[in-house]
């Protein structure tokens, strides 16, 4: 017979972590010694489909893009 505390019988009570009677786990004890800084601003949207179609006939008109160039990146943004 194997004699377990009754709150670590309790599966739901912690969740993916193990309880230890109340002190810390391992894994607790090493998230609050390195906490996670801020993760920056979130990332710009995509931009819009149209936005881009005419950003690349500005390149096309402009000499920057080849006709197949062009012809090429516009099947990708607009399938």
């Amino acid at each position: 017979m194997l004699l377990v505390p009754r709150q670590l019988q309790r599966a739901g009570m912690t969740g993916s972590v193990p309880y230890y009677g109340g002190r810390f786990s391992p894994a607790q004890a090493y998230a609050a010694s390195h906490p996670r800084g801020p993760s920056g601003p979130p990332p710009a949207p995509p931009p819009r489909a149209d936005e881009s179609l005419t950003a690349l006939r500005t390149l096309r008109d402009e000499g920057v893009l080849s006709e197949e160039e062009y012809v090429d990146l516009v099947s990708r943004v607009w399938p």
